[in-house]
This record gives C-alpha cells, sequence and structure tokens, in this order.
C-alpha cells in the first residue's frame, strides 16, 4: 500500500493485476471492457434515450500511430471521448504538447589498437551530452503537475554514429522551442569537447495540447462531467501529463476529451484495475448517451 497509495482508494474491491512480473495490459484493456460492456448494456436497454452512437477501436495508441488510419470523415460524429483515464470520475481536457527530437553524433570508427589521434567515439559523446542535461528541472524524475521536460529514452549507438532519442513535453507549446533549442545547445558543447565529432539535429511534430481544441467546444466536456455526476461520482478535472489518441483527433477535426477507465500504475509491472472502477466508467457512459439525447437529440 506504501508503494501504491491509490490501491487505497479501492478496498474492498476486486482488484485485477498481472504477475508482477510482466504488464496487465489495463491500458487499455479497461478502457476496451468498460465501451464494449456498455455498448451491450444499451443494446439489452432500448428504452433508454441516446442518439446515433459510433465506436472505434484504435492500435498502436502507445507510440502514437493510433490515429494515423483514422478517418474522421467516415466515423462522422460530433465529437468523441476515449476511455483512456485513471480512477473514478476523471475527465482530462489537457495534454502535453510534444515533439520527438533526434540527435546524431557522428564519430570516426578504426582499428582501437590504432586508433590514438584518429578516432572519434560517437559513444562517448553521446555519453557527455546525455550526462549534461538537467537532473532537478526539466526531467521527468524532478517534475510534476504542469511542469515540462526532456526525457532522453533511446540510444543507438556505435562508435561511428550514435544517435539519442528525446521526448520534448510542455503543457505550453511555445516552451517546446525553447526547451528543444537548450538540448541543441548542451549537444553542441558536448560535441565541442571531442575534435572531429558530427551533429545532426532532426525534430518531428508527435502532438499537441487538446485544450487548444475543446476549449472551442466547451459543451463536449460539460456533458461529459454531468454524465459522471449523474453516475454518482465527484468530477475530478485532470491533466494528462503525456498523450492521447484524443491529443491528435481533436486537432483533425474531432474534439475528444479523455474519461476515465480505472486504470492504474501505467506501463509498470505493478499495473492494476479495480473492477467496480470499470463498472463505474460504463454507466457514465450511458449517461453520457443519455445527457446528449437530452441537450441536443431534438435539435
Amino acid at each position: 500500500m506504501a508503494e501504491i497509495p491509490e490501491l487505497a482508494t479501492a478496498i474492498g474491491e476486486d482488484i485485477v493485476t498481472a504477475s508482477g512480473t510482466t504488464l496487465l495490459g489495463g491500458d487499455d484493456k479497461a478502457g476496451v471492457a468498460a465501451i464494449v460492456s456498455a455498448a451491450a448494456y444499451l443494446m439489452a436497454h432500448p428504452e433508454i434515450p441516446h442518439g446515433p452512437i459510433r465506436i472505434a477501436f484504435t492500435p498502436d495508441e502507445e507510440i502514437g500511430r493510433g490515429t494515423l488510419h483514422f478517418d474522421v470523415a467516415r466515423f462522422n460524429a460530433r465529437c468523441a471521448y476515449t476511455l483512456d483515464g485513471g480512477g473514478r470520475g476523471e475527465i482530462e481536457t489537457e495534454s502535453f504538447s510534444a515533439d520527438a527530437l533526434t540527435i546524431t553524433f557522428h564519430g570516426f570508427n578504426t582499428h582501437p589498437g590504432y586508433a590514438k589521434g584518429r578516432m572519434v567515439n560517437a559513444i562517448k559523446v553521446a555519453a557527455a551530452f546525455i550526462e549534461m542535461l538537467p537532473r532537478e528541472r526539466l526531467s521527468p524524475e524532478s517534475t510534476a503537475d504542469r511542469d515540462g521536460y526532456v526525457h532522453p529514452y533511446v540510444v543507438d549507438a556505435s562508435v561511428e554514429h550514435t544517435a539519442v532519442r528525446l521526448l520534448v513535453r510542455d503543457f505550453d507549446t511555445a516552451q517546446l522551442r525553447a526547451h528543444a533549442a537548450e538540448v541543441e545547445r548542451l549537444a553542441r558543447a558536448a560535441a565541442a569537447r571531442f575534435p572531429g565529432v558530427r551533429i545532426e539535429i532532426a525534430v518531428g511534430e508527435s502532438y499537441r495540447n487538446m485544450r487548444e481544441v475543446l476549449d472551442r467546444h466547451p459543451e463536449v466536456a460539460e456533458h461529459a462531467r454531468d454524465a459522471i455526476r449523474r453516475a454518482g461520482l465527484e468530477v475530478r478535472d485532470t491533466l494528462i501529463r503525456g498523450g492521447t489518441d484524443g491529443s491528435r483527433l481533436s486537432f483533425m477535426g474531432l474534439p475528444t476529451p479523455n474519461l476515465f477507465a480505472g486504470e492504474h500504475t501505467f506501463h509498470s509491472r505493478l499495473e492494476w484495475v479495480s473492477v467496480q472502477e470499470m463498472e463505474l466508467a460504463v454507466r457514465v457512459i450511458v449517461e453520457l448517451c443519455r445527457v446528449w439525447e437530452e441537450k441536443v437529440g431534438s435539435r
């Protein structure tokens, strides 16, 4: 309990977890379970008023490709909701804005026995660069709430070429450029210590803060809050310190906030879900269908 304080909110509930040696995959099996269960409930209760409901499942959300082939026009919906969140009552209308940054250090390889004055080891240059990255700020290990970060997460290393891939994230989109500039400055400073090294920098857009779109469609989130209250829960407006398919979908013309599905301790061997919390997510989906019919069904 000390290691996972969130478990205190689920005392007496049915907990699903894995063996402790692998992921449970509740992110996002919990969301899939809630969506399918809500659909089955609505099919079994045709007396519940609702308008047209469209359901889609996307693959590869965790690597940012969940919406790569999503046809918004064919989906033909006014808005959507992802079920990819944490504890009961949560609604997320704001995510990080994110870029992917790759710094490649180009060295020179030769036989190590005859390398004096000739070899430029790109691995050592990359190591010096990584050591220079901030630790007490702008780092996932030392930030929370609205703090942004720069996160080296993959190193493809060889003496000749070493590429360091970094996540650059902030709730303020304008800050991404400043963070990238700081990383570039450190990379060039590291390279300056190793004569003969050459660096290459590539920046790619990953996703943007969905709040920039959702603020223009306030009714989408407000109807979800209404549904959460009708399910007997307290609304908990939270931030996503990451991304969701809703981040990209919103900018593709489909405003999409994120709702809770009972997922906890994401992406770790200690991942768990509560059956009762997933059932509450089902209730919220059903109530959300009612709310939309009441608010706009007759228009």
